[in-house]
């Protein structure tokens, strides 16, 4: 019974985000998710209390899809920190500039306006940084990273990461993906400048010596 449901909420959550992304959020309504899932309005009502709460869970859905190993360089044991990171790092500029990520990304800000989806969005969004927040505070531990606010080391390397070339793409600038090389390029300097800021003494002399 629980995958029977479980399988009824995904294919609400597939509908909702491809007519969210095809129609926007005003033209789409309960209604027609349900027709094109059959069913009841009270049973998608039953998953998701309300418009807003079904978009947002649904551009978080995707997302999740394309981030579920998105991970995995931080997972090794006796990690070596910087080449995690950038494996790390190429992952997501990556993913962020897919035409999927990006077109999710341009409707999530298109109505981050309208009642309550801005905090549901950005509560979202506060979720996922806490995995990156969770592995910067276990290198804390092992002294490879400075003491200091694990959540906000996560915030300022997606800042790093998103400087320096995913805006031209998100703004529609270019069609094509980044290249291999641009990312590659783009995440060394990042996780270079982020390394400077929060490295140890020891963990940087180490580094040095690679």
């Amino acid at each position: 019974m629980r995958k029977k449901s479980d399988e009824k909420r995904q294919a609400f959550l597939d509908a909702a985000y491809a007519l969210f992304r095809a129609n926007g959020f005003e033209k789409t309504s309960m209604l027609e998710i349900t027709v094109h899932v059959g069913g009841s309005k009270a049973t998608l009502y039953n998953y998701f209390p309300s418009k807003e709460e079904l978009f947002v869970e649904c551009m978080f859905d995707m997302a999740d899809h394309y981030l579920e190993n998105v991970f995995s360089d931080l997972e090794a044991p006796q990690i070596n920190l910087e080449a995690a990171l950038q494996g790390f790092g190429k992952k997501i500029l990556n993913l962020i500039c897919s035409a999927d990520l990006l077109a999710a990304r341009r409707l999530m800000i298109s109505e981050a306006g309208r009642s309550g989806i801005g905090k549901l969005f950005y509560d979202k969004i506060c979720s996922h940084q806490n995995q990156l927040a969770t592995f910067f505070d276990a290198m804390m531990q092992e002294g490879k990273l400075r003491r200091a606010d694990a959540l906000l080391a996560a915030r300022q390397l997606r800042a790093l990461l998103e400087a320096e070339i995913y805006e031209p793409f998100l703004l529609c600038v270019h069609d094509d993906p980044p290249d291999d090389t641009a990312v590659t390029q783009a995440t060394e300097r990042a996780v270079s400048v982020f390394l400077r800021a929060y490295a140890t003494d020891a963990a940087d002399e180490s580094r040095q010596k690679v």
